[in-house]
């Protein structure tokens, strides 16, 4: 009953969002290894440690969402040192997180009104 136990908690452990990667470097390469299996917020950081964009993405879409801000991507955001990501259970869990975090925080990139 114990080994059964261990395995139990073991696969939880993978499976877990603690077995996730949450932040990376602001490179096409490292962005690839963050978690893509659930909606999430994304927050663009400086060197100084501020977020200067939030944004969120649908599961399975959150390499490709946060590199659109890469020089040369589609909505590019000058100064981006890091990629820090919060795991949410649905997208709409997500983008309520989103705005309310864009209303305290008030990103520098973030457009004023969302």
């Amino acid at each position: 009953m114990r080994r059964n136990a261990y395995l139990i908690i073991e696969k939880n452990w993978e499976d877990s969002e603690m077995a996730k990667k949450k932040t990376s470097d602001f490179k096409p390469d490292a962005i690839d290894i963050l978690a893509q299996d659930k909606p999430v917020i994304y927050k663009i950081i400086n060197s100084k440690g501020e977020n200067i964009y939030t944004g969120s993405a649908k599961k399975g879409q959150v390499a490709d969402r946060i590199k659109d801000h890469l020089p040369g991507g589609s909505h590019p955001i000058p100064g981006g040192k890091k990629a820090k990501i919060e795991q949410h259970k649905s997208i709409n869990d997500a983008r309520k997180s989103e705005s309310r975090i864009i209303s305290r925080s008030k990103p520098k990139h973030n457009k004023r009104g969302k």
